[in-house]
């Protein structure tokens, strides 16, 4: 079985020759510093290619600049539409965008949960998926959602799953606030990320709260140093200034 893309044509081209051109216009324009080197984990956001593509590829430049070292993806992120308790691997071994399969590795998952139903309409894994196809093309992605979730649980599963495997976490920020409040709250959030707290994170500082406390703790078990790529928010790709969403970019390690 195949998951067909939930969000393409919406979130990012669905024509094939219009998405690779739109991913790697974004790619090539982050300027990865020479002396880079390949981070255990990656903060990145899931909005729709016209607002956050920009900061998502401050990750996903540079994983293209370490791709011959990267052998597998652990992707986890919110489940916004279905509503979940713990976590959640899907059971199909291969996702669809329009430019082509994802082999899905389940191999790795760690004894999660799975549940096809919060996947299928999904869009803050499947957003990732085109820019991991062009950055890393060929390499296996494990996906699971976090609902409501304790942070020892997320963490739990990111080390049971993430051995030799560079994870993402895919969140934004915070949404719909005055551009000025936003940049504030996100400062905040991006503060708790950077000194290792979970618990200074709350459920209005980001939509994917549980996936992203779960990253932060186990980051900090792992002693994964953390540097800011990119804070920016909607209205820095021309959405409008009253009422924006945060994005964030973060290395760990």
């Amino acid at each position: 079985m195949t998951r067909p893309p939930a969000v393409a044509g919406a979130f990012y081209p669905a024509d094939p020759a219009e998405l690779t051109s739109t991913v790697d216009k974004l790619l090539d324009a982050v300027d990865v510093p020479a002396d880079d080197v390949l981070a255990r984990a990656y903060v990145v956001p899931h909005a729709g290619y016209r607002y956050s593509g920009a900061t998502a590829a401050h990750v996903y430049a540079r994983l293209r600049r370490h791709a011959v070292h990267i052998g597998r993806i652990v992707l986890l992120g919110p489940a916004h539409r279905v509503r979940l308790t713990g976590l959640a691997a899907p059971t199909t071994r291969r996702w669809a965008t329009p430019l082509g399969d994802v082999t899905i590795d389940l191999d790795h998952a760690g004894g999660l949960p799975a549940d096809d139903a919060p996947h299928a309409p999904e869009h803050s894994l499947e957003v990732q998926l085109p820019f991991l196809q062009r950055a890393v093309p060929g390499v296996p992605v494990l996906p699971f959602v976090a609902g409501v979730s304790t942070v020892e649980e997320v963490a739990d599963a990111i080390a049971a799953t993430s051995d030799g495997a560079v994870v993402l976490c895919s969140t934004d920020f915070s949404h719909y606030e005055r551009d000025v409040v936003a940049r504030a709250q996100d400062e905040r959030t991006a503060r708790a990320v950077e000194s290792h707290r979970p618990d200074l994170i709350g459920v209005r500082d980001a939509c994917g709260v549980f996936a992203l406390r779960g990253t932060v703790e186990w980051g900090r078990r792992n002693g994964l140093a953390v540097r800011r790529l990119a804070l920016t928010t909607s209205a820095d790709s021309g959405g409008d200034p009253s009422r924006v969403v945060g994005y964030p970019a973060f290395a760990l390690g």
